[in-house]
């Protein structure tokens, strides 16, 4: 009876390593696919070319943190992308909120808005289509 449970302990446990490294795997590959995607790194080009949105978070250096996949503000879909990216300078933090839409005729992603907004609150707009329209 003690070899049966002894078996039993090393299959669960053995279950249960393979489920966690799978899932740590799932994880790190979707936000692998993030960063690669066109609509996120537009949106941090605008942040690298904004000097006052560099400024205030202390950058550089600048560090771009994984996304929340559970955070509501992240959502996509065929035609659209809206992103909420952590991201952290020498002086403080915050995130990039960015959305995108998808031109079906030449087959990329086209920038709408980009905004930082600080941890105290401050909010930087960065890039509004819109209004480079003008």
């Amino acid at each position: 009876m003690s070899r049966s449970t002894s078996l039993l302990q090393q299959m669960t446990i053995f279950i249960t390593v393979v489920t966690g490294g799978g899932c740590a795997m799932m994880y790190y590959l979707m936000q692998k696919n993030f960063a690669k995607a066109e609509y996120y790194r537009q949106a941090l080009e605008q942040l690298n070319n904004n000097s006052t949105a560099m400024a205030s978070l202390g950058a550089p250096p600048l560090k771009i943190h994984n996304i929340h996949l559970s955070d509501r503000h992240n959502r996509m879909d065929h035609s659209s992308a809206q992103l909420k990216i952590p991201v952290t300078g020498s002086k403080t933090g915050g995130y990039l909120y960015t959305t995108s839409t998808r031109d079906t005729l030449m087959n990329r992603w086209l920038l709408q808005q980009v905004f930082l907004k600080l941890r105290e609150g401050e909010i930087i707009e960065i890039f509004n289509k819109t209004e480079s329209e003008e």
